[in-house]
């Protein structure tokens, strides 16, 4: 799906250069990796360096072990299983929004299980107003502001390097189909392949400006990457 794509993208083009100056190999974990999509990637984007993934469901647990060929534990961002100091980086899409997840427990848990100079990485639902049934089907409770999503983070002992927001230029579109449409079905919709094609080019044209340093002012996802205190701005 096109939303995936881009937030998958976005996620791994962005971290890329913090990432690269850890020279120590320390694992990579993707909190709430779901079955896979994104492991699988992290795991072809950094071949040589150990990841693994952790997530609540354990069929897709399973599902994503076999995906990504990856080590796979089921378990909640609330209580990481995992020892002080652990990893490198945790990358973490669409999680601390959902219904089951304390997010400031969760956000303790990222810090205490991250190194001294490792990175936080997250991709969250943007906007309140914009719960709609689609968030109740996926079990979101939850979407931010860039302002709260900065002083969660600060609040959890970590320092804000880059934060903006994405998916600006469908925003309007999504407004219209989530807020105003009757009808609107909610979760995951498979989009006609043209639509999914204008999306995918919309999404990569963003994705295009974020790489030369543009950050969007509004869009329908926060992505924000901070360092654990102590860590220099990057």
């Amino acid at each position: 799906m096109w939303w995936f794509a881009a937030s998958h993208r976005n996620l791994l083009m962005l971290s890329r250069d913090r990432l690269s100056l850890e020279t120590r190999n320390r694992p990579i974990l993707d909190a709430g990796c779901g079955t896979g999509g994104f492991l699988t990637q992290l795991a072809a984007r950094y071949p040589n360096r150990p990841s693994l993934g952790l997530d609540a469901d354990q069929q897709a647990c399973g599902r994503a072990a076999a995906k990504s060929a990856r080590p796979v534990c089921a378990g909640s961002v609330n209580a990481l299983p995992f020892p002080d100091g652990a990893f490198a980086a945790i990358f973490s899409a669409d999680v601390l929004c959902h219904r089951d997840v304390d997010e400031r427990h969760a956000l303790r848990q990222f810090r205490r299980c991250l190194a001294e100079d490792g990175w936080l990485i997250l991709n969250l639902p943007a906007y309140r107003w914009m719960l709609s049934r689609h968030d109740a089907a996926v079990h979101n409770t939850r979407r931010y502001t860039s302002e709260r999503l900065a002083r969660l983070l600060k609040a959890s002992g970590f320092r804000l390097v880059y934060l903006t927001y994405w998916n600006a230029l469908l925003f309007p579109f999504m407004v219209v189909s989530r807020k105003l449409l009757p009808g609107h079905a909610g979760g995951v919709t498979l989009y006609p392949l043209p639509i999914d094609a204008v999306c995918r080019a919309a999404t990569a044209f963003e994705s295009a400006l974020l790489r030369v340093g543009l950050r969007f002012p509004f869009g329908g996802s926060v992505l924000a990457i901070a360092a654990k205190e102590g860590v220099a701005n990057g």
